[in-house]
């Protein structure tokens, strides 16, 4: 297991410009996390990369969206506690969080969708002129990115232990790393 073939199982499954994008932010927040928590963020960052491989294909909970992704993964020799990890970013999927790489793949997965919604609308379209403030500002206009969940962003803070505040900072900064790939460095 190594990012080279999780980034080839990702676009094996996912041609979706966004939802690439969308994987690359979750890869550096969760490599970032893991270098919080302690984890390896080779690891942690692969968890990140394909925690939502099978969404183009299976784009819901009845379609089959972490269900079908982690038993691919177990046929494809992924170690199962990554398969739990993305299979416990779905709530619908029964599997408890429990290990701070379950709990941080959960409090990142919104929130990167979210933040990057938060700084496209910026007159800069980038991120690294963004602020955690601006983030929860955009979280009480319920019409900005309204598909993303506030409840989701907020539970996923609080089982870190983390300050939201803090949280929506630490992964902008994260996400700052990877501005490029992401298409956020806007007119900076």
């Amino acid at each position: 297991m190594d990012r080279q073939a999780a980034w080839e199982l990702l676009t094996e499954y996912t041609q979706n410009e966004s939802l690439l994008k969308h994987a690359l932010a979750v890869e550096a927040a969760m490599r970032a996390y893991a270098g919080k928590f302690g984890g390896d963020p080779e690891e942690w960052g692969i968890v990140g990369l394909i925690h939502d491989f099978d969404y183009e294909r299976y784009p819901s909970a009845e379609a089959g969206h972490a269900i079908k992704g982690p038993v691919i993964l177990q046929e494809r020799g992924y170690p199962e506690h990554l398969v739990r990890a993305v299979r416990s970013h779905a709530d619908y999927s029964g599997v408890p969080r429990e290990t701070p790489m379950e709990k941080a793949l959960f409090a990142c997965d919104e929130l990167c969708g979210f933040i990057t919604a938060a700084a496209l609308v910026r007159p800069t379209k980038s991120i690294l002129d963004l602020e955690a403030s601006s983030v929860r500002k955009r979280m009480k206009d319920k019409a900005f990115a309204r598909q993303v969940s506030r409840e989701d962003i907020v539970n996923g803070a609080e089982a870190l232990g983390a300050d939201l505040n803090e949280h929506i900072g630490f992964v902008i900064q994260a996400m700052r790393g990877v501005a490029d790939e992401l298409g956020l460095r806007g007119t900076l």
